[in-house]
């Protein structure tokens, strides 16, 4: 049985309830870095928005999309089109191009204070939004949204970890997050050899929040003594994982583990919405046990060098 957390039960419960679920936090996070996540309290109606501008884009013809496409490589914001990501790359493998289309955004602030020419260059580059009525705010307040509920897991992680429940707070109060909303086009013919809708991969972050469409199939864990295993797509509930940052920081006592969307003929078309949560630019990452397992890194760098990784 795939492991599901229920956030407001944890909200809600005090000394030893509470320290009962954190460590069950922990546990899973050990285990496998992924759990259906339950009583998260993001509203049906900015869901469903988001949802509706999400799936309006996709249905737009390839003109109209190329019209937000990223205008030069390693731009990271906008639309990219089929062919032109494969994530193996940033595992060193090389495969196909994934079967797949995305709408990527950025912070919708920029911090004050920030001086970093490549924070500008990349993390704070501006989402090229499309034409269309209603995208921008349903976009918005979703990705605000995704912020509020990725502070609040943070809040559990913490105290999964045995730290003061605001420990992370410092390193996230000007996360430089992103949010994708992904279109996987229906499959008819057999894929290339080793191509995948989403090349196995680690996320680069903190922690993703993943809303897939209720009941998909395709998304995958590798578990070495399991191998691959599905993910389920529960309604009403998102699917978290932790990212490589956050094995770093706590010394791989967590595991970022290794994901795909499995290509297969014949598959319906598939949509999901991932939000990878990541700290300040400038936020410091060492290990939280004060060990030298990793040099510490900083969030901003670290993530562009992942994402160059994967040829975009």
């Amino acid at each position: 049985m795939f492991a599901t957390f229920d956030l407001a039960a944890f909200e809600g419960a005090r000394g030893a309830e509470r320290a009962k679920l954190a460590a069950a936090i922990d546990r899973i996070c050990r285990e496998t870095g992924f759990l259906v996540l339950t009583g998260h309290g993001v509203p049906q109606v900015v869901i469903e928005a988001v949802w509706q501008v999400a799936q309006a884009f996709f249905a737009e013809s390839p003109a109209v999309k190329q019209q937000v496409a990223a205008p030069y490589a390693g731009y990271p914001y906008g639309y990219l089109g089929p062919n032109t990501e494969s994530l193996a790359k940033s595992r060193g493998e090389e495969t196909p191009p994934d079967l797949k289309e995305s709408f990527n955004g950025g912070p919708l602030t920029v911090p004050d204070g920030i001086s970093d020419r490549d924070a500008h260059a990349f993390c704070y580059q501006p989402t090229l939004w499309p034409d269309m009525v209603g995208f921008r705010p349903a976009w918005e307040v979703y990705y605000t949204a995704m912020e509020d509920l990725a502070a609040r897991i943070m809040v559990g992680f913490a105290a999964a970890l045995d730290l003061p429940e605001d420990h992370f707070a410092p390193y996230i109060d000007a996360p430089i997050s992103a949010l994708r909303a992904l279109n996987y086009p229906a499959t008819q013919d057999v894929p290339l050899e080793r191509q995948q809708r989403a090349g196995a991969h680690t996320d680069y972050g903190s922690l993703t929040i993943l809303l897939p469409q209720a009941g998909s199939r395709g998304l995958q864990i590798f578990l070495p003594e399991q191998d691959w295993i599905d993910v389920p797509a529960p309604e009403g509930a998102f699917v978290i994982n932790i990212g490589d940052l956050m094995a770093r920081w706590t010394s791989d006592r967590w595991v970022s583990t290794l994901h795909r969307v499995v290509a297969q003929p014949d598959q319906p078309a598939r949509q999901s919405l991932a939000f990878f949560h990541q700290p300040n630019w400038d936020a410091v990452i060492a290990p939280l046990d004060g060990s030298d397992s990793y040099p510490p890194v900083k969030s901003g760098r670290y993530l562009m060098e992942k994402f160059r990784a994967t040829g975009n």
